[in-house]
């Protein structure tokens, strides 16, 4: 339930390089306020109610790893997105430090780098 949740958020940041010029700012702010009004208060209370460590039971699920990852793409856009959220903050750097995920974190490591610019058109190309 909690990884349908993100997925319309994941889909907002995902496809932000790829709206044309004009929209781009109307669709950031757009995002910025889902991100900011609706789903990291909302994740913020899974998270205080829960009482543990992770979204769901008392271990890692792939729900920790997506809403790892929504977080991540969020400061990307917007560095102090976090700054009214701290058990999402400290979710953050828990989930982080995992081992396993510290190193696929790392500099170098297998995780997507943002949208190169001269990409968009080939995805667009591919896409349309």
């Amino acid at each position: 339930m909690y990884v349908e949740g993100m997925f319309d958020l994941n889909e907002l940041l995902m496809n932000y390089d790829f709206e044309p010029a004009d929209k781009k700012e109307q669709l950031f702010a757009n995002m910025m306020d889902k991100a900011a009004n609706r789903y990291f208060p909302a994740f913020e209370k899974v998270l205080k109610d829960h009482g543990q460590d992770f979204l769901v039971g008392n271990q890692l699920s792939r729900a920790d790893v997506q809403l790892l990852e929504i977080l991540l793409m969020a400061e990307e856009f917007k560095p102090d997105i976090l700054a009214k959220f701290p058990l999402l903050q400290r979710f953050k750097a828990r989930i982080s430090n995992i081992p396993t995920i510290k190193k696929f974190l790392q500099p170098g490591s297998q995780r997507k780098s943002p949208v190169r610019p001269e990409d968009v058109p080939k995805v667009l190309a591919i896409f349309s």
